[in-house]
């Protein structure tokens, strides 16, 4: 892999791309990142629309992941929790979606 290679520089090598991502604002680190051909497509169409270098906007699609996948493991937790120190009670999901489904079929019978 080049070593002079910029931040929002990618190469193609093998027939896949190799970006290269920012692990900390202060350290440069390369990441391969293998993409269906149709995914690569798409992201470098959105590039060039965009005007950002691809490697931009998979930083931002990863970091929004990211946060996102962090928000989520931090709700489970809370609710196992929850349901650990009793403040809530487990629901049986086939009474759950019986209960789904008579309520939807009570609100589509409604004039």
């Amino acid at each position: 892999m080049p070593s002079a290679c910029a931040f929002n520089d990618w190469i193609t090598s093998g027939g896949g791309q190799t970006f290269h991502t920012r692990q900390a604002p202060a350290k440069l680190t390369f990441m391969e990142v293998n993409l269906r051909p149709e995914t690569e497509s798409r992201l470098q169409e959105l590039a060039q629309q965009t005007g950002r270098p691809a490697a931009d906007l998979i930083e931002d699609a990863m970091a929004g992941y990211m946060k996102e996948l962090g928000e989520t493991y931090a709700t489970l937790d809370s609710r196992y929790d929850d349901l650990k120190s009793g403040r809530v009670k487990a629901v049986d999901g086939e009474t759950a979606f019986t209960d789904l489904r008579r309520k939807s079929k009570k609100r589509r019978a409604r004039p």
